[in-house]
């Protein structure tokens, strides 16, 4: 069994790169064309948007740990490398993607009505948006929302006391809950609208960025770890856990918002703890088959290209003839891989080369 000293030493979390591929594998499917052919014959084929909220699951724990540790290493949290960081991984291919976009859609299709819009992405604020959105960019909602939760979230954790984190994401929890129950309607509180921003949580997801941060803020503590880990620490867990997550995926209601979405969101914790709390968990060895793991590493890119990757195949498989639902599955979901790839090769990692020789002199 994994130590808690253990897990406190372990930099990189081996399984959770499979994990990516995981999420990225049910986006690529839900956004395939011609999938909803397939809805009817189980509901659980409707559900590939989740892997949206198991990114975002991931992407609060892996923030909040990796603030705790520094503030445990360091004694404080420094938000402008934190800041630093996180904008060299994110914001020169978000900018890219939003540009080339932006001028397909206001230059090259003439639809300048939308270039009221287009400034709304680079602060993002696409979960707000109200019109259409640009082509290629409705994915960019679940941007906005970890954006708005990195600007917010670290800066909360370094003014608040320790006793209070925990109340404090349960409090944040509820509050995203109770508004996408619609419940908060009955006391006078409703969307702003202004201009073409609505404002409001009724239908926002940043429940499982939360809940995620909760995982990472319990297995800090040896308290916490020493609770939790124990019953998910066999190796047959996530494998358990993944089989009552697509139980529950099949078995629940078309609409999901609500009580329902809690139960999904905290299954998905506890796979994520399965993984995290020993590196030989029992998905080790698929999770961290190479091709897998590199596909996971790179998810980001993908999600941000795999819409352009789909309308250049679409259009070719057309006009071939070749236009059968799995050939254009597996032909779009590989041009996503490989501009993800390419992308990632000679311009991203530009900049993360950057990171850490900054964050030396910032943090």
């Amino acid at each position: 069994m994994t130590s808690h000293s253990t897990y406190l030493n372990t930099r990189h979390f081996g399984s959770l790169d499979g994990l990516r591929f995981l999420c990225i594998a049910a986006v690529l499917w839900h956004h395939a064309p011609g999938a909803r052919a397939y809805h009817q014959l189980d509901i659980l084929l409707v559900r590939g948007h989740l892997g949206v909220d198991f990114f975002f699951v991931l992407s609060g724990f892996l923030i909040t740990t990796l603030l705790l540790r520094e503030d445990a290493a360091k004694g404080t949290i420094s938000l402008r490398g934190f800041y630093w960081r996180r904008s060299l991984r994110i914001l020169p291919v978000y900018f890219l993607v939003i540009t080339l976009a932006g001028f397909n859609d206001i230059v090259l299709n003439g639809e300048t009505e939308k270039a009221a819009i287009l400034p709304y992405y680079y602060l993002f604020m696409a979960n707000f948006i109200i019109p259409e959105h640009i082509g290629f960019l409705h994915p960019t909602w679940s941007l906005a929302m970890e954006e708005q939760y990195y600007l917010i979230w670290p800066l909360l954790l370094l003014l608040l006391p320790q006793r209070a984190i925990v109340p404090v994401l349960l409090g944040l929890i509820a509050v995203n809950v109770i508004a996408a129950m619609g419940l908060f309607s009955y006391v006078g509180i409703t969307a702003v609208t202004v201009g073409d921003l609505r404002f409001s949580i009724g239908g926002a997801t940043y429940a499982p960025i939360l809940m995620g941060s909760l995982v990472a803020v319990i297995l800090q503590s040896r308290r916490g770890f020493d609770a939790i880990a124990p019953l998910l620490q066999h190796k047959a867990a996530p494998w358990l856990c993944l089989a009552f997550l697509i139980f529950i995926l099949s078995s629940l209601p078309k609409v999901l918002e609500g009580l329902p979405n809690l139960l999904i969101h905290t299954v998905m914790c506890l796979i994520l703890i399965t993984l995290v709390v020993r590196e030989d968990n029992g998905l080790a060895g698929l999770m961290k088959l190479r091709l897998i793991a590199r596909i996971g590493q790179i998810s980001y890119g993908i999600y941000l290209y795999h819409l352009f990757a789909r309308g250049a195949v679409v259009p070719v498989s057309m006009a071939t003839g070749l236009d059968n639902f799995w050939l254009v599955l597996v032909a779009y979901s590989v041009l996503s891989i490989i501009v993800a790839e390419l992308s990632f090769r000679f311009f991203e990692s530009r900049f993360l080369a950057l990171r850490h020789k900054k964050a030396e002199t910032v943090s």
